[in-house]
């Protein structure tokens, strides 16, 4: 009998001491997010929570898992408690699932059962959401960028120039620069290019050295691409402030900020590359926090692989740099991707959060990267090769970044279930939420400045009210023709074929170059603009001064570009950092500890500048006019 009850000790001990072990290991002290519970020999146990400190959001994390193992519901749920916590949320939505977030989830006995399993108290319920389109390109707000202040360094990721072209390209935007030609859309590059690469400025291309003509030529050829891509309309104004992405609702919750993406397959280097011009942006912007109480902002960066792929070494050296720096700022980076080996080593070592959703190792390479899988993870008692090949959607393993800064135990958790719709919301919901949104009109219309285009052809500011054809007006192509074989030649219009891109490109080549496309089946060509040096050129560009105060929280983004707009009770005169440290002793000297807060504030802005600098000169991006 003792024989038997030493035996029936020794097969027990291990269990309890393995959940015993997770469950310190994921009792926090400050507030955190309720991923789930752990399991251990395919067992649920409600009593062992698996959280995630808010806190540690800003050390960054990794969210990967084979197609169809649970990876949206796992950041719908993420993304739900974030905003409960009062933190903002960026996410793209790629299938359209994720606009479920703006309605209650129906209430069903297998979602009850399901949140009972982990220990969750389960209430059907809305979010705030914002919905957002790269250039309206689907529905939500617009967002559009400058060409200039999305940087020759981006701009190259998205057309695919190779090193030797990146660098011709910057030799591009530096000369515009220095010549006060405003880049604000793609009409306005090829504007500059074609000048340099005409008889007239010939000598400026020459004086630029590095830069060939034939160099230029192509570039040219890859910006017509895509502008008959229909990319062109991400690019100019109204320019989207990234600080839209910070909001709280009137209730305290944080808004999700949901980017729709249906032609992402289409266009896949623009999505990625948008994104790492937004947290370039951020970064550049966003003042020093440190280790905050929670983040400012949490991304999710959804098909990560899209970022990285045939990347280049300068683009790569970007990324890891921001993402290094960028959590001093408040921000923090989700990846989404099916594998880890999906993310380089460098910038993988740098997420301290790991959620992995089950992997397949149906081939020798599948298995090669599962192994490699499993030694990335803290040593645990799981068998993790067997774990993460049987574990079932919405199951993954779990392991975070604790309060005190070291790794959490491995578990493996069961996912609670989202509180929202799992799944599209209704079609008129989002067309409310988006008709409704105080930032439609603020985003919707465009607006072409005064700017390369106009300077060098001497012509008026085109008028693009995002009609049909209204690009083709600015080359003399005339809306609402056709080609011979019948197709619309609007470039405003999207070709579905790439036959209609490849005879788009040819008429834009032909139009702005005034001679016959090398591409195959060549058209008439179209007269060259009479191009015109611009008055003035070679004049140093004044430097921009931009005041860098935060705004407060009932100030808005339009009101800080345009400070005219506030009401008359919210335009307060500004003090001086000594009377912010000193209230009531204005123009008298503070005290000892006075004089070290002084300091301390000096020192906090002068390494936020550094840090602004430093990612401008990484992306090669401009600075803002605008108020944080």
């Amino acid at each position: 009998m003792l024989t038997l009850c030493r035996l029936a000790f020794m097969v027990m001990t291990p269990a309890d001491g393995h959940l015993d072990k997770i469950r310190k290991g994921y009792s926090f002290d400050g507030p955190g997010l309720h991923l789930g519970a752990a399991m251990l020999d395919g067992e649920i146990h409600p009593d062992v929570p698996v959280r995630l400190p808010v806190a540690m959001m800003n050390r960054h994390g990794l969210v990967s898992g084979a197609t169809g193992t649970g990876k949206t519901v796992t950041l719908q749920v993420m993304a739900e408690q974030l905003s409960a916590h009062g933190v903002p949320v960026f996410l793209a939505d790629i299938k359209g699932d994720l606009t479920g977030l703006s309605t209650p989830a129906a209430s069903s006995d297998r979602l009850r059962t399901r949140a009972q399993s982990v220990g969750q108290d389960w209430n059907a319920k809305s979010f705030p959401v914002e919905y957002f389109s790269l250039g309206g390109d689907g529905k939500g707000v617009p967002v559009r960028a400058r060409i200039s202040d999305f940087g020759p360094l981006l701009l190259a990721r998205v057309t695919g120039l190779n090193e030797t072209q990146e660098s011709s390209l910057q030799l591009v935007f530096y000369y515009a620069d220095k010549n006060d030609l405003e880049l604000y859309n793609l009409a306005d590059l090829r504007a500059v290019i074609s000048f340099l690469t005409s008889d007239e400025g010939k000598d400026s291309l020459e004086a630029l050295g590095g830069l060939s003509r034939s160099t230029a030529g192509v570039i040219l050829r890859e910006l017509v691409t895509l502008e008959a891509q229909g990319m062109d309309k991400f690019f100019g104004e109204t320019e989207f402030d990234s600080a839209e992405f910070l909001r709280l609702a009137e209730d305290g919750r944080g808004v999700i900020s949901c980017l729709e993406l249906p032609t992402l397959l289409a266009r896949p280097a623009l999505f990625s590359t948008f994104l790492m011009w937004l947290i370039a942006d951020l970064f550049a912007e966003l003042p020093e926090v440190g280790d905050a109480e929670k983040p400012k902002l949490v991304f999710f960066l959804d098909e990560a692989h899209l970022l990285f792929r045939n990347a280049s070494d300068a683009f790569l050296e970007s990324i890891m740099t921001t993402v290094r720096l960028i959590r001093s700022k408040g921000v923090g980076i989700f990846f989404v991707t099916q594998a880890p080996k999906d993310v380089p080593s460098e910038v993988l070592g740098q997420l301290a959060n790991r959620i992995q959703h089950a992997l397949r190792a149906f081939t020798p390479d599948d298995a090669k990267a599962l192994r490699a899988t499993v030694s990335t993870f803290p040593t645990s008692a799981y068998d993790l090769e067997e774990v993460l090949t049987n574990a079932g959607t919405g199951e993954a393993v779990v392991t975070v970044m604790t309060e005190r800064g070291a790794p959490s135990p491995v578990a493996w958790t069961r996912i609670c279930a989202p509180e929202s719709t799992i799944g599209p919301s209704p079609a008129a919901t989002v067309d409310r939420i988006v008709q409704e949104s105080p930032l439609l009109p603020v985003y919707a219309p465009t607006v072409d400045s005064h700017s390369a285009f106009e300077k060098l052809s001497g012509s008026p500011a085109p008028t693009h009210d995002g009609l049909p054809g209204s690009a083709g007006r600015d080359f003399g192509i005339e809306a609402g023709a056709t080609g011979a074989d019948g197709s619309s030649t609007n470039v405003g219009s999207v070709p579905r074929t790439q036959a209609d891109i490849d005879a788009e490109a040819r008429r834009i080549e032909e139009a702005i170059l005034g001679r016959p496309s090398s591409r195959p089946a060549t058209r008439t060509p179209a007269p060259l603009p009479d191009w015109r040096p611009m008055p003035g050129a070679g004049q140093q560009r004044q430097p921009e001064h931009r005041e860098s105060r935060r705004p407060g929280p009932e100030q808005s983004a339009p009101e800080r570009r345009n400070p005219e707009r506030r009401s008359p009770e919210r335009q307060t005169p500004e003090r001086s950092t000594a009377e912010r440290h000193n209230p009531g002793q204005s123009g008298k000297p503070g005290q000892k500890d006075d004089t070290a807060d002084l300091i301390k504030d000096v020192a906090v802005q002068a390494a936020t500048v550094l840090g602004r600098e430093l990612v401008r000169g990484l992306f090669g991006t401009r600075r803002r006019r605008r108020r944080w």
